[in-house]
């Protein structure tokens, strides 16, 4: 189980993470991730801010969620799913950096994959996630 601050809740965080973040199919899993701003040096150098909250940003969760439509299944194949998704997330969250949002959205080829299947697509889509991508010229 995922910790209540880790979990995404409101539609508005989901919506956030779903337009603002990178997003990346694997297998039966489509991952939504949305990494942290990073300041400049300069920037942070030479912030107004008072010393003792300059390190407050670094202490935000990584916050994770979770959609499995009904295309997946019946109620109890999409809580099924949810629940290995959600244990597959929890061991891979500590990887990401602090305060990236991460949503997992479950396509239907997932109601039948093995749970070292998911592990395999999540793994795949998250690094496929990470790693910036140079934009094509047109």
């Amino acid at each position: 189980m995922l910790a209540a601050a880790q979990r995404l809740r409101r539609s508005n965080d989901f919506a956030a993470a779903v337009r603002g973040g990178r997003r990346v199919g694997r297998g039966a899993v489509v991952v939504h991730l949305t990494l942290p701003r990073a300041t400049t040096g300069a920037a942070a150098t030479t912030s107004p801010e008072p010393a003792r909250n300059v390190g407050a940003e670094t202490s935000v969760p990584t916050r994770a969620g979770f959609v499995v439509s009904k295309a997946v299944g019946n109620a109890v194949v999409r809580n099924t799913v949810r629940r290995r998704l959600r244990h597959l997330v929890r061991e891979r969250l500590p990887g990401l950096p602090a305060g990236s949002t991460l949503v997992v959205r479950a396509l239907p080829p997932a109601a039948e994959a093995s749970y070292a299947r998911l592990g395999a697509d999540l793994d795949a889509a998250l690094a496929a996630a990470r790693t910036a991508r140079d934009r094509r010229s047109r």
